[in-house]
């Protein structure tokens, strides 16, 4: 189907379609219990999170991002788009990128694609990517997919992490349109602090680790994250980038109808509601069921608040994130009148155990 292209002085991404797709393998608190030295209660004090779910042996990136991708080309009801963007931190192969895989197998031959990375930011620094090459002319629709497989690099056997996070992956598609019209993307504030690196990282695989001489640890290959200093600097990056945000939309607090962050845990969640003056209610959260997904998290967190009709046409919505690198951002959109939107999983919704 071909759109008529928008004028240049006026042309904003729109979001026009939505979709999030879970491997149906389910790992609960109590299955992770009977394997590591915890309790369903101790994982949901600290984190909030009830289950998780997991890909299955030999299933990549890739493959929940083709699902979700299809998933939201429907929900658009389009099968065509210029470029395809996947922002993940575990992709397929270190060379070439996931995306171009990913479009090939959605029937997508020949258009731009590749992919972001900025780990647990990623989708956010994807949106803003996406909107760029939109306002630019260079494409008139994107597919952008936020898709990771946590499990290939956590150690299932370190309870600090193994209990946080989850596979999955979430997409919307992007139309050129009008800055006005409901589900225009705008008003982003994104930032980095590569001083933090260490806070959140795979150590091994880089260039860095094999352009040494020394022998590799197995624990440099698995995911490792400082929690304590990674929950201050979450709480607090997520909360000035969404303040940065608001400011450049000449927006106060109260002018938000819901708040979509990183679904990092529970706790983190309720502390950049609190530290913004929001209420609970406004806060759309689903990682007690599906854990921290990384770059996948805020799209399959709307899909499911789109699928379940908590977030409505007309309301103005915040998204902020925080991850590796150190890298945070925010965005502000209306939400639009979506045509279609289903549960992330074939099995039913996404509620809070």
């Amino acid at each position: 189907m071909s759109v008529p292209p928008t004028p240049p002085h006026d042309r904003a991404a729109v979001l026009c379609g939505l979709a999030g797709w879970l491997p149906p393998r389910v790992v609960t608190n109590e299955e992770l219990s009977r394997r590591l030295d915890t309790s369903d209660a101790w994982i949901r004090s600290r984190t909030g999170i009830g289950r998780r779910h997991l890909a299955e042996p030999g299933q990549a990136t890739s493959d929940l991002a083709v699902e979700a991708g299809r998933r939201a080309l429907g929900s658009a009801g389009v099968d065509d788009v210029d470029a395809v963007v996947v922002a993940t931190t575990t992709p397929d192969r270190s060379c070439p990128a996931t995306a171009p895989l990913v479009a090939d197998r959605l029937g997508l031959t020949g258009v731009a694609a590749f992919d972001v990375g900025a780990v647990c930011t990623g989708f956010v620094y994807g949106l803003a990517s996406a909107a760029g090459l939109i306002a630019a002319g260079v494409a008139e629709r994107v597919l952008l997919i936020g898709a990771d497989t946590y499990s290939t690099i956590v150690d299932p056997d370190d309870r600090s992490n193994a209990i946080i996070f989850g596979d999955g992956a979430g997409a919307v598609v992007l139309r050129a349109g009008h800055a006005d019209e409901p589900g225009a993307v705008g008003h982003f504030d994104l930032g980095s602090d590569g001083a933090g690196e260490e806070l959140i990282m795979v150590a091994a695989g880089g260039s860095r680790q094999r352009s040494g001489t020394g022998p590799v640890a197995l624990r440099d290959h698995h995911f490792a994250m400082r929690g304590k200093e990674v929950y201050r600097h979450a709480v607090t990056r997520m909360t000035a980038s969404a303040r940065a945000t608001l400011t450049l939309a000449d927006h106060k607090v109260d002018d938000i109808d819901r708040i979509v962050p990183h679904q990092a845990n529970l706790r983190i969640l309720h502390s950049v509601a609190d530290d913004l003056g929001l209420p609970t209610e406004r806060l759309v959260s689903n990682v007690g069921s599906v854990g921290n997904t990384g770059a996948a998290s805020i799209p399959l967190a709307l899909a499911d608040a789109a699928a379940r009709r908590t977030i409505h046409a007309g309301e103005r919505v915040l998204l902020t994130a925080f991850g590796g690198g150190l890298t945070w951002g925010s965005c502000l959109l209306t939400w639009p009148a979506l045509a279609r939107t289903d549960h992330p999983h074939h099995t039913g919704g996404t509620q809070e155990p």
